[in-house]
């Protein structure tokens, strides 16, 4: 069995609309994905309280990782005079692309960066979760026992 070539498996841009403009930001070197994975881990791990890699963080600190998660895209938006919230949503847009897929990115992307639109709301998952519970019959015995309690073997002993 033959491999395909993998540039023709893969779609290695992202295109993002800015106004009037599609940008097309471009796959990241294995550097930069493996850089963004360990940022978005580091933060996943202090958002859930845990201990926070501190040379990762410094890492992303002191590299300007906008511009190099959008790429040649970075000096487009910039000289096209797109503002900061755009060049920061779409840049984080981005590190989604790199640290999860494509779909996860056009999620976040069409949320405008406000991550309580990502999630359903309270109402939403409770109905979810409790027409679930509720669908699903319990499951029976399937030993075979009794379910009634053995018999108490104290009564009918004689006293030595």
């Amino acid at each position: 069995m033959a491999f395909e070539a993998l540039g023709e498996l893969l779609d290695e841009s992202l295109h993002l609309p800015v106004g009037d403009r599609t940008y097309t930001i471009p796959a990241p070197s294995a550097e930069v994905g493996l850089r963004v994975q360990a940022i978005v881990h580091a933060a996943a791990a202090a958002a859930d309280g845990g201990k926070v890699d501190d040379e990762v963080l410094a890492d992303a600190a002191e590299h300007d990782l906008y511009r190099d998660v959008l790429g040649s895209a970075y000096d487009e938006m910039v000289s096209g005079g797109v503002s900061w919230p755009a060049l920061k949503h779409a840049a984080i847009t981005g590190m989604v692309w790199i640290a999860q897929d494509k779909d996860a990115a056009a999620r976040y992307w069409s949320t405008g960066g406000d991550p309580s639109r990502m999630a359903p709301n309270r109402e939403t998952r409770r109905a979810a979760q409790s027409g679930a519970a509720s669908s699903i019959p319990s499951r029976g015995s399937t030993s075979g026992t009794s379910t009634r309690p053995a018999p108490d073997r104290s009564k009918g002993r004689r006293r030595r």
